[in-house]
């Protein structure tokens, strides 16, 4: 089945510049598709309020950090197209 994601691209700021939705299977599934947007910077990767992990810009060795969300960074709320929030 599958379910909900969101990729974030996260500036230099550490502040969440836009904002992808997409479908995947798994949460490995939705990590492997994340990867893409990494050219345009580090990616947080979410499904719900969940953070499933962060990838680092493509220029850098790209590693995923599958860590729970835990206190501090919450998804924006968005639902658009890799659009700037």
């Amino acid at each position: 089945m599958m379910q909900q994601y969101r990729a974030y691209l996260v500036g230099e700021n550490g502040v969440f510049q836009s904002a992808e939705a997409f479908e995947a299977r798994s949460d490995a599934s939705a990590l492997l598709f994340a990867r893409r947007f990494t050219r345009r910077g580090d990616v947080e990767v979410w499904q719900l309020g969940r953070r499933i992990g962060l990838l680092k810009q493509a220029t850098s060795p790209a590693a995923a950090s599958p860590e729970d969300t835990g206190p501090g960074r919450q998804p924006p709320h968005s639902s658009a197209s890799f659009r700037s929030i």
